[in-house]
């Protein structure tokens, strides 16, 4: 017997924007029948094409310490470079710069969300394949 992922859950102050920000950050969309609003303790939004939840729920405790899990994201198209200049125009804060790191066309940008809840831009597909031609 095993289980599956019915959803992911983070904890935060407003469910509703959150709920906002990550969905231009995924391109998710509400799930029908249950739209968030502003004042909703719990906003839960949907990737159309997976079908992954992302659930967000109030908490009265704020965040204090660096995340124990995170998200790393790849852009769909376009480049790392785009991707987080997208992101930050939108309300990320870029962390760190790792890019580098281990090489040339390596390495990853650490941001945050407006909470603070930080996740990681990798480079595109179309750029690792770039890369191993070279």
């Amino acid at each position: 017997m095993t289980s599956f992922v019915s959803h992911t859950s983070v904890d935060c102050a407003d469910a509703y924007a959150l709920s906002e920000f990550w969905k231009q950050v995924l391109g998710y969309v509400d799930v029908e029948g249950d739209p968030n609003e502003p004042g909703h303790e719990e906003c839960m939004i949907l990737d159309p094409e997976s079908g992954h939840h992302l659930l967000f729920i109030e908490v009265p405790e704020a965040k204090t310490v660096k995340n124990r899990i995170h998200l790393d994201l790849r852009p769909r198209s376009g480049t790392q470079a785009d991707e987080v200049a997208r992101l930050v125009s939108i309300g990320a804060t870029q962390v760190a710069d790792l890019r580098g790191k281990y090489g040339p066309g390596t390495g990853w940008v650490v941001l945050a969300d407006p909470e603070g809840n930080e996740f990681c831009i990798l480079r595109s597909e179309a750029e690792n394949a770039a890369r191993d031609v070279d």
